[in-house]
């Protein structure tokens, strides 16, 4: 009934300044921040899961591992069950059962028990991750949308931040059990936040499910040569990054740095240069195109990886500066030119996108600790820096890419759309 009511009331989108708009994005800001503080609070509790439980830190970074690993193997299918189940159910459904995940691991028996909870809430949180943007771009004026949508991403950012510091914070006061219930109690506050404020879909329709034709879209995109090369420079870029965050913190806890937990998780909050710097890539691709920005952002990245290497604080403090910054505009630049590509074949590129990119995340961030642990941090910025400089050449060779067509879209519209 909720749903008629509003129906019957407004089919106009909701743009930017009316109150319908405020409460829509205040709403997928708190989705946001509640997914991504809860996905990446664990890193930097790593160092304190490898001394409770006595494991390696490659082991202990099974924690961030198979959260993102239930983030990418639930994103395609909760994509298509969002489109028959409604989007702010799935969202609702999602934000309130991984909260409820995220306080039950504070009381984990052992180590297996926590990590089947955290694939678990992996999984349930791609129901947010692979519904929200739908939402707005269903619900938000097209002149609004870009507004709505960096206000979203701003809440994956901030959480994404938000989830390292606290863990760090908590854990300097108290343990990794505390820390996951704070973090826990926080995503449930998003998550009634979310509730009160989001606005039942007035343009959604329901769409059955045709497995068949999700199929075949997903083998098209996988059979286009540029898709597949931005895929992989996903799945590398996101393994890198997360295995500077995964195992910073224990070089920083460990000598020469003997930082304490507290002061260790400050450096997060260089997180927020990646917020600037994927706004900043979006506009300056615009100008110099994606193909240049693409390899010109990854070999940023690659030269912070670089500069992290002396054990000298300001030098980690500038070169993950660098890294981060890079990441993100490399990680905006490969993600937007895998959306308009895939538009103009008509495929599935950016569930497969997010896909691979939480791939990389999972066994990216594992196999950096083979490398952490085999050799320092000499073998992560060894491990790090090849997958970055694999990237670069991807990105070399995307230069020569044709652009994008499709035999079902006219000529006209082609032209439109221009080189994706």
């Amino acid at each position: 009934m909720l749903l008629e009511r509003e129906e019957c009331v407004t089919t106009v989108p909701h743009r930017r300044g009316t109150p319908g708009f405020r409460r829509i994005t205040w709403a997928l800001f708190a989705a946001g921040l509640a997914t991504f503080t809860t996905l990446y609070c664990v890193q930097s509790l790593l160092p304190a899961l490898t001394e409770q439980f006595r494991i390696s830190p490659a082991t202990s970074s099974l924690a961030v591992s198979l959260g993102t690993a239930g983030l990418a193997v639930g994103i395609i299918p909760l994509t298509a069950l969002s489109a028959v189940w409604g989007r702010t159910r799935m969202m609702t459904t999602s934000l309130f059962l991984a909260a409820s995940l995220g306080i039950a691991q504070a009381f984990s028996p052992g180590f297996p028990v926590l990590l089947a909870l955290r694939g678990a809430q992996g999984l349930v949180l791609a129901g947010v991750v692979a519904t929200a943007m739908s939402y707005l771009a269903e619900e938000v004026e097209r002149g609004s949308l870009g507004f709505a949508m960096g206000l979203y991403v701003a809440g994956n950012s901030i959480g994404g931040m938000a989830g390292r510091l606290i863990g760090s914070l908590v854990l300097d006061v108290s343990n990794w059990r505390w820390a996951l219930a704070v973090v826990g109690a926080l995503a449930l506050g998003c998550a009634v936040l979310y509730r009160a404020l989001i606005l039942p879909s007035a343009h959604f329709r329901p769409v059955p499910p045709r497995l068949p034709a999700l199929a075949g879209a997903v083998a098209r995109a996988v059979a286009d040569r540029g898709l597949l090369r931005l895929f992989c420079c996903g799945l590398l870029l996101m393994g890198g990054f997360v295995t500077v965050y995964n195992y910073l913190g224990f070089r920083l806890l460990a000598v020469p740095f003997g930082l304490p937990h507290a002061v260790a998780g400050l450096i997060s909050v260089v997180y927020l240069a990646g917020s600037i710097s994927s706004a900043l890539a979006g506009r300056m691709a615009d100008v110099l195109g994606r193909p240049r920005m693409l390899w010109a952002t990854t070999l940023v990245m690659l030269a912070g990886v670089v500069l992290m290497l002396p054990s000298n604080l300001v030098s980690v403090t500038v070169g993950l500066v660098v890294t981060t910054a890079g990441f993100f505009a490399a990680h905006t630049t490969a993600s937007s030119w895998v959306g308009a590509r895939a538009a103009t074949l008509g495929v599935q590129g950016p569930a497969l996108y997010l896909c691979c990119y939480y791939l990389g995340s999972s066994i990216g961030g594992w196999l950096g600790g083979l490398a952490y642990g085999g050799a320092g941090w000499a073998g992560v910025t060894g491990y790090v820096g090849a997958s970055v400089l694999t990237v670069l050449l991807l990105a070399l060779s995307l230069r020569t890419l044709l652009p994008a067509t499709s035999t079902t879209t006219p000529p006209s519209a082609m032209r439109a759309a221009g080189a994706s």
